[in-house]
């Protein structure tokens, strides 16, 4: 371990320090970093978009200048400098192997150990003069501050929630108001996490939707082919329905959905999403193939809608581990039974009278 490779497509020039050249960087993001956070937000190379751990200049930082401490996850260090402009500081990135500081902190990859063995490899006690890093405070869960002052010398001090009031918490010697505290869970922020959940829910989708087009020939209403392209396209646009109810609206609506489960959440979406689709369609409810159908996609697409839902649940401000433990138990075997049990009544429904 040492300095950073200063040859990252990232880095813009070097800062001479006592211990060498430090790589450089900008807070102004060019086209090649919006397009890693682009394809980064949609799942694309999520698990290798990272920097190389170690310690960077902001600006012009000089020896009196602090030193922030973040995750080497780029989009991570990109939303840290971004946040930063016309200031001069010292970033220390951490291993964190790619993960973001609350989900590293809770991992442990963001951790008491990894920070002191970046402080010494950086030889960071000959860059600056005074004996003091700041840490983002979702990194709390793994750092135990007062070891760190043993271990390394430094003095470990949590800024705010969000990289945007760095600056007014720098200017306050470093001081945070109490709303610098709170983590908020915002539409936007809720929003932001909607591409790659999305893109998660979209790959088993292309094995899902030819399935369903070929079991929606199955019947005896008319020809296989006839069959497919009615029934097989609706159970198709159905399906695309659950995703859309559990990744898309569950996230956006989430203070307003009732329940305090996500999956709860997430099956209010599905249902109101179920009843839409059957509302459209000219259902005759006095057969049991009508009666059958519609039942089948009241238990289909909640079903879904209910499972993505839970994906939410590592991301919110509001959850626990064991509540989400607690949820899986139950919430997973009735999702999973709920869209058998409605695979089962729409094949029947293709027989039935």
């Amino acid at each position: 371990m040492g300095l950073p490779d200063s040859k990252q497509s990232f880095v813009m020039g070097t800062v001479q320090t006592p211990v060498g050249p430090v790589p450089q960087v900008s807070a102004s993001l060019d086209f090649m970093d919006h397009w890693g956070v682009f394809k980064a937000r949609w799942g694309v190379g999520r698990m290798n978009y990272t920097v190389e751990p170690g310690l960077y200049a902001l600006g012009h930082p000089d020896s009196k200048t602090p030193v922030l401490v973040t995750a080497n996850y780029k989009l991570t260090f990109d939303t840290l400098r971004r946040c930063l402009p016309d200031l001069d500081v010292w970033i220390l990135v951490l291993n964190t192997e790619g993960i973001n500081v609350w989900c590293a902190a809770g991992k442990g990859t963001f951790g008491t150990e990894e920070l002191v063995r970046r402080i010494k490899s950086s030889r960071l006690e000959e860059v600056v003069s005074h004996r003091q890093v700041i840490l983002p405070q979702l990194s709390g869960p793994g750092i135990a501050a007062y070891q760190i002052s043993k271990l390394s010398g430094f003095k470990a001090v949590f800024g705010p929630i969000t990289a945007s009031d760095i600056k007014t918490f720098l200017d306050k010697g470093c001081k945070a108001d109490p709303e610098m505290r709170q983590k908020t869970f915002s539409l936007s922020e809720r929003t932001v996490l909607i591409p790659v959940e999305l893109t998660g829910a979209l790959k088993p989708s292309l094995l899902i939707i030819p399935l369903l087009f070929i079991l929606g020939g199955l019947g005896n209403q008319a020809g296989y082919w006839d069959n497919a392209l009615h029934f097989g396209v609706l159970a198709v646009i159905a399906f695309l329905g659950s995703l859309l109810a559990g990744a898309v609206l569950t996230p956006i609506f989430l203070p307003w959905l009732p329940g305090r489960a996500f999956s709860v959440k997430g099956l209010f979406a599905g249902l109101i999403v179920a009843a839409v689709f059957l509302l459209v369609q000219s259902i005759d409810l006095g057969v049991w193939s009508g009666r059958f159908y519609s039942l089948a996609w009241l238990l289909l697409i909640p079903g879904v809608s209910a499972f993505l839902a839970m994906n939410f649940t590592g991301a919110s401000t509001y959850t626990s581990l064991s509540g989400v433990k607690k949820e899986m138990r139950y919430a997973v075997p009735l999702e999973g039974a709920a869209v058998l049990f409605g695979l089962a009544l729409w094949i029947v429904s293709r027989y039935a009278a």
